[in-house]
């Protein structure tokens, strides 16, 4: 059997399983082409907190990493949650661990926890509340001015928040190890390749790639960016999974990877067989402790009532 045809078959039998079991797949825009086209929704990660939060299905496959589907199971415990690939992690979420931000909190008694969504639950569990690189200037606004401000783990969306916040913080040394790699030359490299493009670029890059901008944003902003604008030819600062959705939505128009580097080895690791396997079996599942839930579920909820 063919590569396609076998791609074919196991699109049937997970759509019959995903009927069966009463499941929804989300997806975030970082995964695979044929992750994306197999899912109910793809996102980014505050589009997928919202869908997870409301979602009537009773079994939840999150195309993702670890702690995607932790928050979706931290907001619908009485759901089943599957990580089609346990092992799917993300490198900035574990620069950071709850003990270490407990002391930290003390050295800095009185700031509010800002804790990127991309962290654990227990890190959540010790946040006062959450964001998304498409909320986080929001989030960051609605905080009251008289307290400073710990932003975990990600230096550089911190950087960027405060630069257009204008609010005091301490920001935690964690970063993107795919956005952060990007430097300020592979953006001007890219532009004297492609003249007439835009420059697209994600909040999680370092300052001197951001600097460099036509647009900051999240995946889903830039998506929505490059489909109402003008401009024919865009150069993109993310991880390259946003390509197909890119192409998908604005199939007249021209993207160019800002480097070849742009990739997470970890959302590339679901694969059609792994959700075929998962909605068999119902595992591997994700659930976290009811008391580390509880109070991860108000870091979110905060977050969620903000947007």
């Amino acid at each position: 059997m063919s590569g396609q045809a076998r791609e074919q078959e196991f699109f049937a039998e997970i759509r019959k399983l995903k009927k069966e079991r009463n499941a929804v797949i989300l997806a975030h825009v970082y995964q695979p082409p044929e992750i994306q086209e197999i899912a109910d929704y793809v996102g980014d990660s505050l589009g997928l907190a919202r869908q997870a939060a409301g979602s009537g299905a009773e079994v939840i496959v999150f195309c993702g990493v670890h702690f995607m589907a932790e928050s979706a199971f931290i907001l619908s415990p009485e759901k089943v949650v599957l990580l089609p690939e346990k092992n799917a992690g993300c490198p900035m979420a574990d620069m950071i661990t709850a003990a270490e931000l407990r002391r930290k909190k003390q050295e800095l008694s009185g700031a509010t926890v800002v804790c990127y969504v991309n962290t654990s639950a227990e890190v959540k569990a010790e946040s006062d509340i959450a964001c998304t690189s498409a909320n986080a200037v929001q989030v960051v606004e609605s905080l009251p001015e008289d307290r400073p401000i710990l932003f975990v783990p990600d230096k550089n969306l911190g950087r960027y928040i405060a630069s257009q916040t204008g609010r005091e913080m301490f920001y935690w040394e964690g970063y993107c190890g795919t956005h952060n790699r990007l430097t300020g030359e592979d953006i001007l490299k890219a532009r004297a390749e492609h003249p007439r493009a835009l420059v697209l670029v994600h909040p999680e890059c370092r300052p001197e790639v951001v600097e460099l901008a036509d647009s900051v944003s999240s995946t889903t902003g830039m998506i929505r960016f490059a489909a109402e604008s003008k401009a024919h030819e865009f150069i993109v600062a993310t991880e390259m999974g946003i390509l197909h959705q890119l192409h998908k939505q604005c199939p007249d128009k021209k993207f160019y990877l800002a480097s070849d580097g742009l990739i997470c080895p970890n959302m590339k690791m679901t694969t059609l067989e792994k959700v075929h396997r998962a909605l068999v079996s119902l595992e591997p599942g994700v659930t976290v402790p009811e008391e580390t839930r509880e109070r991860a579920k108000r870091c979110l909820e905060r977050m969620l009532a903000v947007t």
